[in-house]
């Protein structure tokens, strides 16, 4: 393993950093409050799509193992119970199962915060405020020049996820599993022992994620099928109350209601817990006492956003490495 200097990435740098001095300022002049959450936790939340970082305590009795975390959703959703009102953290998450590349890194800044009796179009307007403050501070309006694009932040687009599919895609219905997959095997799609999310995800990914925020408008996609959303609000329509926007077809947040179907959610936990055991993936400590946290849990809203790739939108730079004094390779 290498370690290279990066001294010319500096003014990057200093881009991202000013970037996560402006969230702290937009945020706290909203009267929400910062919470410094633990970055080594014993136990953690289930979750079979991603793999994390495991060491130990070596001076404890059993030399106790701690693990990185992935998030700070399993500390700010104790607070949030506990009373705390609005909140947020902006700190360093892990995750261990991607490779480090123009968007991806094993160690990452994450914003996520919540706001207590709102919903997911409110943090929607919380996100383009904190977009525009940020951009008119960086350089005196509400435009980001990015890669030649201008992006003009005096609007948003708005777009469902079957509206998605179908504009890009032309894939008409989503949510009737027999006719999706019946489109998406006339698409050359391989839907034979394939799992629904599986060829979702395929078609998202290949044929709606790089269209989405390319009009020069921050793009909200929203009303995602319930398969793609674990602890997020389904409603009556049984469709998830979630969104993501993305900027020149980069995913900057994940955003959800809270208010799961309990039963349901035993079902998910320890379906992933059975999941990472078969895939063999690290056995950590399972945070058992989450469940309660959820059943407990005031009406609410929150997001998770990645500041790596909102700040390289703002440096004008096309990898998140070109943010990092330091590179290890």
């Amino acid at each position: 393993m290498e370690v290279k200097s990066q001294i010319s990435n500096l003014k990057n740098h200093q881009i991202f950093l000013e970037t996560k001095r402006l969230i702290d300022v937009f945020l706290q002049k909203k009267a929400f409050i910062k919470v410094d959450t633990p970055l080594l936790s014993p136990k953690l939340i289930p979750e079979s799509y991603l793999e994390i970082f495991e060491t130990e305590n070596l001076y404890s009795d059993n030399k106790e193992k701690l693990y990185l975390i992935p998030s700070p959703e399993l500390f700010l959703k104790r607070l949030i119970v506990k009373g705390i009102g609005n909140c947020y953290s902006l700190g360093k998450s892990f995750r261990n199962n991607e490779p480090v590349e123009k968007k991806h890194s094993y160690e990452f800044t994450m914003l996520e915060f919540y706001r207590v009796n709102a919903d997911y179009f409110d943090i929607a307007e919380d996100v383009m405020n904190l977009i525009r403050f940020i951009t008119k501070e960086l350089f005196g309006k509400e435009i980001i020049n990015y890669q030649g694009k201008i992006i003009d932040l005096g609007k948003f687009e708005k777009i469902t996820v079957a509206e998605a599919f179908k504009k890009y895609a032309e894939i008409t219905d989503i949510f009737d599993h027999k006719e999706f997959f019946k489109q998406a095997k006339e698409k050359g799609y391989r839907v034979e022992n394939m799992d629904y999310t599986d060829v979702w995800s395929q078609i998202y990914g290949i044929e709606v994620e790089p269209n989405l925020g390319k009009n020069g408008l921050v793009t909200f996609i929203y009303e995602y099928p319930p398969e793609l959303a674990a602890i997020i609000k389904i409603n009556e329509k049984n469709i998830a109350e979630r969104f993501e926007f993305y900027i020149e077809g980069i995913e900057m947040g994940n955003c959800g209601n809270e208010g799961v179907i309990i039963e349901e959610y035993k079902k998910r936990f320890e379906k992933d817990i059975d999941i990472r055991q078969k895939l063999g993936l690290i056995n950590y400590k399972v945070d058992d006492e989450f469940i309660e946290i959820l059943e407990k849990l005031p009406k609410c809203a929150g997001i998770a956003i990645g500041v790596d790739r909102l700040a390289m939108i703002f440096a004008d730079v096309k990898s998140i490495n070109d943010l990092k004094l330091i590179t290890i390779e």
